[in-house]
């Protein structure tokens, strides 16, 4: 799973952000309504601000995977003691002083979200407080100043660590799971947008199938939630389904109107319930359910967040 589940994590925050089809997605002969204008304002107020929440969530993943290295070789209840058969040390974290600031700066931005700002707020200062702690400790295993301290600055660093690594889990993981409401909130009211403006267009459909895409996987399993709420998944692949089975008709009726995305849906579908009947068998429980299954459907969902973006192109 731990290969997986990363692989799973790190779509889902670059998707938030990157699943958007542009807010002008088709010419107009007339200017729009006054609602359009509002609508369109509102939304690219939502999108800036949440494109730099994604980024600082993006960039500060390392710091997430510095503690997973670190787990790896260490007892996190007792420390080092330098006497481990490997010591691999962690990983330094990313600059993320750019991040950071824009992500500061969103707090206040509009659309003022008080529950997700405050998480965001939150997750900012942990950050601040846990990087320098894993630059030191990246430092001190690169140069193994263990061989010459008997590992007393690595059990001070060990303890540092364990009290920052805390708040910082539990900020990530509040931000995450707020960011994906609003998120899901602000793409029902663009989908709903886009429909008003030119009806359940090839634009549409696109965004209409990512979005119950993004919906199916925000529900697969991770390291620390290995177990699938299989209500809500079938839900979500049903949900789903139903999205591509309108996007194939559409398509069938306009056999040009999708480029290279046009594919894309149906097989991310099928991989994706080969893998629904997986976690059906062990109840949810992913951990045994074997296979690379997630590697690939998240493979196959990349590749339709890249596409997706010029899905419609060349049918302008």
């Amino acid at each position: 799973m731990k290969s997986g589940s990363k692989l799973h994590a790190g779509a889902l925050v670059a998707c938030l952000a990157a699943c958007m089809l542009p807010l002008a997605a088709s010419a107009q002969t007339a200017p729009p309504p006054a609602a359009a204008t509002d609508d369109a304002a509102q939304i690219a107020q939502a999108t800036k601000k949440f494109n730099a929440y994604v980024d600082f969530l993006n960039r500060t993943l390392r710091a997430e995977e510095a503690l997973d290295r670190y787990k790896s070789w260490v007892n996190w209840a007792t420390g080092p003691t330098g006497r481990e058969r490997i010591i691999y040390g962690l990983y330094s974290p990313y600059d993320t002083k750019r991040e950071a600031e824009a992500a500061t700066n969103a707090l206040t931005a509009e659309p003022l979200l008080p529950d997700l700002d405050a998480a965001m707020r939150e997750y900012v200062a942990a950050v601040s407080a846990l990087s320098p702690i894993l630059v030191a400790a990246d430092g001190y295993y690169e140069r193994k100043d263990y061989k010459d301290d008997a590992m007393a600055q690595g059990k001070v660093l060990h303890a540092q660590i364990v009290a920052a690594s805390g708040p910082f889990l539990s900020a990530r993981a509040k931000v995450d799971a707020l960011l994906r409401v609003e998120k899901a909130k602000a793409d029902v009211r663009r989908l709903d947008a886009l429909e008003k403006r030119e009806g359940r267009s090839a634009d549409w459909q696109v965004a209409n199938v990512m979005l119950r895409a993004r919906r199916v996987m925000d529900l697969l399993p991770s390291n620390a939630k290995p177990v699938v709420d299989l209500a809500a998944f079938h839900d979500a692949m049903a949900d789903y389904a139903k999205a591509v089975k309108e996007f194939d008709g559409y398509q069938a009726a306009k056999p040009n109107a999708f480029s290279a995305f046009g594919s894309e849906p149906s097989s991310l579908l099928g991989k994706l319930r080969d893998f629904q009947e997986a976690v059906e068998r062990v109840k949810g429980d992913a951990r045994r359910a074997g296979g690379d299954q997630l590697t690939w459907i998240v493979n196959d969902f990349n590749m339709m967040v890249t596409v997706s973006q010029s899905a419609t192109i060349f049918n302008k």
